[in-house]
C-alpha cells in the first residue's frame, strides 16, 4: 500500500485527538513503599530480602499513589476502600479531562458521548455520571462505562470509541481511564502474586479525545485505522480479580508472559495482514508497561529491539503499571515527541484479564 495514498484515504477515519494525564501528588521511591508494606506485613528480618528482591524485579523506581501512605492504614474495610476510591477517582478523572480538552481546544459541552474505564474501584452510578454533573457536560450525552478489562481497558476504550465514531462521524468521544491500584491493597495476602502487585501497580487517570472524520482538520494527528480484539479460550484464571469480603484479591499467574510470547505474534500478523500491511510496515509501538518480563515477552513476538518500546520501559520506571491507563500515558508521551511523519504506521496495544488483547492500527 502506497502511504501516501493510504494516507488521503484515511481522512474519513476517527482521529485522536488529545490525550490528557492526572497523577495523585503523593510520590514515594520505590523503596519507601516497599520498606512500609513490608512493616505492615511482617517486619521481621525473615523473608525481607526476598520480598525487596521481588519488589525491585518489576523494575519501577517510585510510584504515585492515591492518598499519602499514612492514611492506607485505617482503610480497614472494602467499603472504606471503595468509598476513598470514588472520592479520588472523580477528582484525578476531571483533571484528566481538563488537559485533554484544553489541548484539543474543546469544553466539556463539545463531547457527544463518554466512555470510562476501571477495574480497581466499584460505583452506580458510574465516575461518568459524576463527572458529567461537575463539569456541566450535556443532558444528551451519551454513557458507556466499562469495568474488568484491567490493563487492556485503555486500548479497548479507544477501539471502541473509534468504532462509534464510524456509525457518528460528526461527533466527539472522550475516554477516560482512573485506576487507583493502591486502593485495592491486600495487606493479608502474602503470596508472590500480591507482592508482585503491591510493587507493580500504581494510580493515575488520562483521557483522550477522539473526533469522528468529519470534524477532523488537522492533518498531523493519528488516524484510528483499525482495531482488532482477539481472546485466548480458556485463560481467564491468568489474570484478575477474585472479588470476596476483603475487597479485589490480585489473580496472577506467572504464565502470562509465555502466552504474550507464544500468542501475540499471530494475532498481531494477522490483523496487519487483513489491512494490506505486516510487521516490517509498523514505525511505532505503543505498548502498555505490563512489567519487565511482559514487555520482553512482546519485544520477543514482535521480533523488534528493546528500544521499539523505549516509552513504555522509561513510563514503567518512572510512574509504574497503571492498568488501563498505561498504554494512554505511552501514547501521551509518543504524542508529545513528535516523531512521526506524514504516512507512518503504528501500532497501540494490550493485553489483559480475559486472557485477551486489544490492537489499535494508528496512521500519521
Amino acid at each position: 500500500m502506497d502511504s501516501t495514498t493510504s494516507h488521503q484515504l484515511s481522512a474519513k477515519h476517527p482521529v485522536l485527538r488529545s490525550i490528557g494525564r492526572a497523577l495523585p501528588q503523593n510520590y514515594y521511591p520505590q523503596e519507601v513503599i516497599s520498606a512500609a508494606l513490608w512493616k505492615e506485613w511482617d517486619g521481621s528480618d525473615a523473608g525481607r530480602a526476598r520480598f525487596e528482591r521481588l519488589h525491585r524485579s518489576v523494575g519501577v523506581r517510585g510510584r504515585h499513589l492515591a492518598l499519602p501512605m499514612e492514611d492506607y492504614r485505617a482503610l480497614d474495610s472494602f467499603s472504606k476502600m471503595n468509598d476513598k476510591w470514588i472520592e479520588r477517582a472523580t477528582e484525578l478523572g476531571e483533571e484528566a479531562i481538563e488537559s485533554a480538552l484544553c489541548q484539543a481546544g474543546l469544553v466539556p459541552a463539545d463531547i457527544d458521548h463518554i466512555f470510562f474505564t476501571t477495574v480497581t474501584g466499584i460505583a452506580s452510578p458510574g465516575i461518568d455520571a459524576k463527572l458529567i454533573n461537575r463539569m456541566s457536560m450535556r443532558p444528551d450525552i451519551k454513557r458507556t462505562p466499562i469495568f474488568g478489562l484491567g490493563c487492556v481497558g485503555g486500548a479497548a476504550g479507544l477501539a471502541r470509541a473509534a468504532d462509534y465514531l464510524r456509525a457518528f462521524p460528526s461527533h466527539t468521544a472522550l475516554l477516560v481511564s482512573v485506576e487507583l491500584c493502591s486502593l485495592t491493597l491486600q495487606l493479608k495476602d502474602q503470596s508472590v502474586a500480591n507482592i508482585i502487585a503491591a510493587g507493580l501497580f500504581a494510580d493515575g487517570a488520562a483521557a483522550a479525545i477522539v473526533n469522528g472524520g468529519e470534524r477532523n482538520n488537522e492533518p498531523h494527528w493519528p488516524r484510528t485505522i483499525a482495531s482488532r480484539s482477539i481472546f485466548f479460550h480458556d485463560t481467564e484464571q491468568m489474570m484478575g480479580w477474585h472479588i470476596g469480603d476483603a475487597g479485589f484479591e490480585i489473580v496472577l499467574s506467572a504464565g502470562v508472559p509465555d502466552l504474550v510470547r507464544n500468542k501475540l505474534r499471530q494475532g498481531v500478523d494477522s490483523f496487519l495482514s487483513d489491512q494490506g500491511l505486516s510487521r516490517r510496515d509498523i514505525k511505532h509501538w505503543i505498548a502498555h508497561t505490563g512489567g519487565p518480563k511482559v514487555l520482553q515477552a512482546m519485544e520477543a513476538a514482535l521480533e523488534i529491539p528493546r528500544c521499539a518500546l523505549a516509552r513504555s520501559w522509561k513510563s514503567l520506571a518512572s510512574i509504574g503499571n497503571l492498568s488501563s491507563a498505561s498504554v494512554l500515558f505511552v501514547a501521551a508521551d509518543f504524542l508529545e515527541s513528535n516523531v512521526a511523519r506524514p504516512g507512518d504506521c503504528g501500532m497501540l496495544l494490550s493485553m489483559g484479564p480475559g486472557f485477551c488483547g486489544e490492537f489499535v492500527l494508528l496512521q500519521w
